[in-house]
């Protein structure tokens, strides 16, 4: 999918695209660009599209696809639940009850309405008189209050929204647990470099490849190594642990390429292939 078009030295975002191939590989893009005012539409050869593609369809390689797309089903699902809650809270008669009451006219049942308004954790008292209908008294359970408010419990709506989201977070390939109450400092950096490592860093590859052969330069898109630990604690711990190796790596007569060999398995050498 294109992400901007290069022109004048300069990577211009593209808002829309269309394209066309030969032998399935794209030749020409027609882009659309926008501009104060209203957009423009102009083409372009492939050489001057900075374009990515990711979850590529066999069928199609020149295309991509979003994760919501690969997990529509699961969209679908969450807009319907949330758009389900949102009408339940806007016109569900939420906190109200039905109180039995003996035979009385209408606008008598109107003023006792009213007088229930507002009574929010009071004890309300009304006086009632015995009814007998049939030669015998009414049953008790007739006068218990009923309340109207929706189950949403037995609905399940609450586990339903919280596996629509969780699906769609590992859809974006982000860790469910890092979004959880109880999260916790280490689980949410180890969350953070579980999303660099297998998500962002290939992506952010496949575009420094893509950069670096149209723009010819060398680009680079590092996402790993910001997330390393960040913390007082585990910065210092990390220096601390650092210095330590280097001065033994010194005092073990190290040669600088035995040394960066070693820092290139942990990633912190040069040609680590993180980047």
């Amino acid at each position: 999918m294109p992400q901007g078009v290069i022109r004048d030295d300069a990577l211009v975002p593209c808002s829309d695209w269309d394209l066309s191939t030969r032998n399935g590989v794209p030749r020409a893009y027609r882009v659309s660009i926008s501009e104060a005012g209203g957009g423009t539409t102009q083409t372009a050869l492939a050489a001057e599209v900075l374009h990515l593609r990711i979850g590529s369809d066999p069928a199609a390689p020149w295309l991509g696809s979003a994760p919501l797309k690969r997990a529509s089903l699961t969209a679908s699902m969450l807009n319907a639940v949330e758009s389900a809650l949102a009408e339940v809270f806007e016109n569900a008669p939420i906190g109200s009850a039905i109180v039995p009451f003996p035979e009385s006219p209408e606008t008598d049942m109107e003023t006792l309405g009213r007088g229930f308004r507002g009574k929010r954790g009071r004890i309300m008292l009304r006086e009632s008189v015995a009814v007998t209908a049939a030669g015998g008294p009414a049953p008790a359970a007739d006068w218990r209050p009923q309340s109207v408010s929706p189950d949403l419990e037995r609905a399940m709506t609450t586990e339903s929204l919280a596996a629509a989201r969780e699906a769609i977070a590992c859809a974006f390939g982000v860790l469910p647990a890092l979004f959880a109450s109880s999260a916790q400092g280490p689980l949410v950096r180890e969350a953070q470099r579980h999303l660099a490592s297998w998500t962002l860093q290939p992506i952010a590859m496949l575009l420094a490849e893509e950069a670096s052969e149209k723009l010819s330069a060398t680009v680079e898109i590092d996402v790993l190594r910001p997330v390393q630990a960040f913390d007082v604690g585990g910065r210092a711990r990390a220096l601390a642990t650092i210095v330590q190796a280097l001065s033994q790596a010194k005092e073990a007569g190290l040669a600088p390429g035995d040394l960066n060999a070693a820092l290139t398995l942990v990633n912190w050498g040069d040609g680590d292939k993180a980047a």
